[in-house]
């Protein structure tokens, strides 16, 4: 009778000891289910991802943990449900077991992951990545696609480098009331990056709020990689050269990146413009460091290849409506507008208004990277049909290799296409743990010295390594046209800066 009594609770104590056992041994997502149920089947060794509410600890187990998006203190990302890697901690945490990073000695790095069965070592503890991008604004789909390719080399490095388990963080620069980066919520993420002892930062998207973390992780060591910079003056004189002077007072250079530099996309522009058959061309800027770097850069080479350069003047990023401009561009007698700018600096408003008064075939529009995404067609509707764009990726159709495979293990992820910087997003991230594994250490200026001493790299871009001063070796431009409302390459483009 008495046995009967107690039997019961016997078996509840056994049950609940089977269920710690299971979470223990990486079955459960630790709190974070889906729909009552783990998101992924919960297998050990698979890619799973668990999204819901958990408190410390409460991440998917039974493979390292990514924290996309953490704390709502400004400038970072709030979205999702709660993950739990952090208390009081907002976004999704993602588990994956397969592959790491390979750092060689010397030589060529391959990288971002060596596949399934690879060293998943963490017995040194955890190390923090920081990203840094706008996430909010007409960029927004552009770099969520950025922060995405960055998770994905994270993930098939099995979440590891150096011994160390990552823990990565995208920070968002932007704010709702600008809808861009700002410098301000840059300054401050680049100063959390610091107290927080960040080893790495994958940083900036745009050229100007580099200008704003550079000298910040200069002064702190901390060796920063961008997927995205292309101003010239970030590491090379051009058309600011106090500005370059400005960046590194503190130590020796820290900032790479893995986007070739604007002396090789405005000189490739141009020429480009003139095989579109422009004999005249009208230069427009929005004044920024992005902006007016390349547009410099396009009415140089312009100017030496005989082009007539009828305009050149910086726009109001805070007006409405460029319909006096315009005005001022058809009657120029100008065949093409160049826009030195962001899709977030009034790209879809421009070519809108000079629509309105010049169709494609009289007046054609042409832009750098900065207005390669869907953000731009969506802004500009049809508008945009016609609009030429460049950018240094090129399309899935024409990768072959390790670049391919990104597009294909990129698409199965995240069901979608990757945006244009979202190759380079995971290639950031994956020389930054190639780097990390070189070091075998925590500490930016080991990480920093890796970096230097990195040698070939053979990424989803392709094989490249970095100069002297932290720029990539590779040159390569694409051509993109707008047409039935999305941007279809046209052709590899010659390297303008060396033609």
């Amino acid at each position: 009778m008495t046995q009967r009594t107690k039997s019961p609770y016997i078996l509840m104590a056994l049950m609940l000891l089977m269920s710690l056992v299971l979470a223990a041994c990486g079955n459960t997502g630790g709190g974070g289910t889906e729909g009552g149920g783990t998101e992924g089947g919960g297998t050990t060794g698979a890619t799973a991802t668990a999204t819901g509410t958990g408190g410390v600890g409460g991440e998917a187990t039974g493979a390292p943990a990514i924290l996309e998006q953490t704390t709502s203190e400004p400038g970072v990302v709030t979205e999702g449900a709660t993950a739990g890697a952090t208390p009081g901690a907002t976004g999704v945490a993602t588990a994956a077991a397969t592959g790491t990073a390979t750092g060689a000695q010397g030589g060529s790095t391959t990288g971002a992951a060596a596949g399934a069965g690879g060293n998943n070592d963490t017995s040194k503890g955890e190390l923090l990545i920081y990203a840094s991008l706008p996430l909010s604004g007409p960029s927004r789909g552009q770099t969520l696609s950025t922060v995405n390719g960055m998770k994905l080399a994270l993930e098939e490095s099995g979440g590891a480098a150096g011994g160390y388990k990552i823990r990565f963080e995208a920070l968002d620069d932007s704010t709702a009331a600008a809808q861009a980066w700002t410098p301000e919520q840059e300054a401050a993420n680049a100063n959390k990056a610091v107290r927080d002892k960040a080893s790495v930062y994958l940083a900036t998207f745009n050229s100007g709020a580099a200008a704003v973390s550079i000298p910040i992780m200069n002064r702190a060591g901390i060796p920063m990689i961008s997927p995205a910079n292309t101003a010239i003056d970030l590491t090379k004189k051009g058309a600011n050269p106090a500005l370059l002077a400005s960046l590194y007072k503190a130590g020796e250079r820290n900032y790479f990146r893995v986007v070739p530099n604007d002396a090789y996309q405005g000189p490739a522009d141009a020429d480009f413009a003139k095989e579109l058959g422009a004999q005249k061309v009208y230069v427009l800027h929005d004044q920024q460091t992005y902006g007016l770097g390349i547009a410099e850069a396009f009415r140089t080479r312009a100017q030496q290849i005989g082009l007539d350069v009828v305009g050149f003047e910086g726009i109001d990023v805070k007006a409405g409506s460029f319909s006096g401009l315009m005005e001022k561009v058809v009657d120029s007698g100008a065949q093409l507008v160049f826009f030195g700018g962001l899709t977030d600096t009034k790209g879809p408003q421009l070519v809108k208004d000079l629509r309105e008064l010049a169709s494609n075939d009289k007046v054609k529009f042409l832009g750098p990277d900065g207005i390669l995404d869907t953000g731009f067609i969506e802004a500009a509707g049809e508008a945009a049909e016609g609009a030429y764009g460049t950018v240094a990726s090129a399309p899935p159709e024409k990768l072959t290799g390790s670049g391919a495979e990104f597009y294909k293990k990129y698409q199965e992820r995240f069901g979608q296409k990757p945006e244009a910087y979202a190759i380079f997003g995971y290639d950031a991230m994956g020389v930054a743990l190639a780097a990390i594994d070189k070091a075998e250490s925590k500490d930016p200026k080991d990480i920093l010295k890796a970096l230097k001493n990195l040698g070939e790299y053979s990424g989803a871009l392709g094989t490249f390594s970095f100069d002297k001063d932290g720029d990539t070796t590779l040159k390569q431009m694409n051509a993109y046209q707008v047409k039935n409302g999305e941007w279809v390459w046209i052709r590899s483009l010659g390297v303008g800066a060396d033609s």
